[in-house]
């Protein structure tokens, strides 16, 4: 019998009558507090593993590494990934792992889809450069922004912007909210409000709209101009009695008495993610969009939709904004854009922003936002080809997988490990590729790689027996 694959995520456990067999993994911390916690949580096991020898040791490592604690790098061997095959990888030495977190949530397609390596490969044998600045662009990309203005439907968009990554996307939504408020000769409306425990990115303005506090302790941040509402979690946060519908009544009244307290004339945009990512997997409760869309409408407070997790099919309709019927006036993605097979992100603008941009950016000469890659040819057309794989290729590939999936995940009895992990709490299932679990830390997400369809043996839990499955 083949070995079963490692899985990829930010702990372990094994179920049934098995025990941990790695007795010498070491963590970089272990003194129990929360900042142990994290640096457990946000690496893997497999890296900490000290019985696998490399052909070269990569402790101490020359990479400032992103989201890693220092004594991670310092004092334990990274884990090297090499290679990939749909949803599995492996690392320098061989083994290999379930893919399940999709990378981070972006490798939507699997990590060896040949028509996305065709796609980057033609176009850099083509033109594996031009920028967009100064009304020169590339073919590629203007097909691209056509692609996506008409694929995206719960409400009529008219412009697409291009950058590298989700941050740097939302960074962008800031700047243009902005603009287009000076235009209309608004200068004081320059408030955001955000949600506590959203993930919006990492740079300074998108990690100010993100409500982790991680991201904001050592940096000096969020910004003044950012405030934060409710976290719309209802199996952490309600209150005794209360129902979804009466949940999201009481947050969105705490929205509209945070906008009267700040001054309607002060608050310039809302930024949600239709399903809440890293910050722990929360899907609103019902009925939360509904109330709170009429009120950002009735103080003219413009809505901005964070589709960087979301889009593509990860809640089982093309964007977020369809299940949820959200009508945004911008719209932020990236991630599965390209299946993460190449660097990109996109914001889409409604009629009326992109009107005052164009009005006022020709008066002023320029429009003097952008990036040395932003509609980068070989990303785009990466990106392209992945569209035409989500739209046309793998809609009816994916629908008989669909009931299956969640037959076993309906099946699976969830046995959480000891504390002090987590205990779970719930589990619901969304879309037709996630589970999402709520439990002491915050709600986890076991996640298909969206369209990486796994086989029958795959999805075959076996009661929890024949697979460690890992959560996030």
């Amino acid at each position: 019998m083949a070995e079963a694959p490692i899985n990829l995520s930010g702990g372990s456990h094994e179920s049934g009558d098995q025990s941990h067999s790695n007795s010498n993994v070491k963590h970089a911390v272990n003194n129990g507090t929360r900042a142990s916690y994290l640096a457990r949580y946000t690496s893997s096991d497999a890296s900490l593993d000290s019985t696998t020898e490399s052909k070269k040791s990569f402790k101490g490592h020359d990479m400032l590494a992103p989201f890693t604690a220092g004594c991670q790098s310092t004092d334990t061997h990274p884990l090297v990934i090499d290679k990939s095959e749909g949803c599995y990888v492996y690392d320098i030495e061989g083994n290999k792992y379930l893919d399940s977190l999709a990378g981070l949530w972006c490798t939507a397609l699997g990590g060896n889809e040949s028509r996305l390596v065709s796609a980057a490969t033609s176009q850099l044998n083509k033109l594996p450069f031009y920028h967009s600045f100064w009304n020169r662009t590339t073919k590629v990309s203007l097909d691209l922004a056509e692609e996506l203005v008409e694929m995206f439907t719960a409400r009529k968009m008219a412009k697409a912007f291009f950058v590298n990554s989700g941050s740097e996307a939302n960074d962008t939504q800031v700047k243009l909210v902005w603009y287009y408020n000076n235009a209309l000769g608004r200068p004081e409306k320059k408030k955001f409000i955000a949600r506590s425990k959203s993930y919006h990115g990492s740079t300074l303005i998108a990690a100010s709209l993100s409500g982790l506090p991680a991201l904001h302790q050592q940096f000096d941040l969020p910004a003044p101009f950012v405030l934060h509402t409710d976290c719309p979690h209802y199996w952490r946060y309600h209150l005794p009695g209360e129902t979804e519908e009466e949940f999201a009544t009481r947050l969105a009244n705490n929205l509209e008495n945070l906008i009267l307290k700040e001054g309607p004339e002060t608050i310039a945009a809302f930024i949600a993610e239709p399903v809440m990512g890293a910050g722990g997997v929360i899907p609103p409760p019902a009925t939360y969009f509904d109330k709170v869309q009429p009120i950002l409408k009735k103080y003219d407070i413009l809505f901005i939709a964070d589709e960087v997790i979301c889009a593509f099919g990860r809640l089982g309709e093309m964007f977020g904004s369809d299940k949820y019927n959200l009508k945004p006036d911008l719209v932020s993605m990236a991630k599965a854009l390209s299946s993460a097979y190449m660097p990109i992100g996109a914001i889409l603008v409604s009629p009326e922003i992109s009107e005052v941009i164009n009005t006022q950016s020709s008066k002023l000469g320029s429009f003097s936002h952008g990036f040395t890659y932003s509609g980068h040819p070989v990303s785009c057309a990466v990106a392209l080809e992945a569209l035409k794989l989500y739209k046309y290729d793998l809609p009816g590939s994916l629908l008989p997988y669909k009931s299956s999936i969640v037959h076993y995940l309906n099946l699976f009895p969830f046995i959480p490990p000891s504390p002090p992990y987590f205990f779970l709490g719930k589990v619901r299932l969304g879309g037709c590729v996630t589970s999402h679990m709520e439990g002491h830390l915050n709600g986890f997400w076991l996640v298909y790689p969206a369209f990486s369809i796994l086989s029958e043996s795959d999805m075959r839990l076996s009661n929890g027996r024949k697979k460690n499955w890992n959560y996030i």
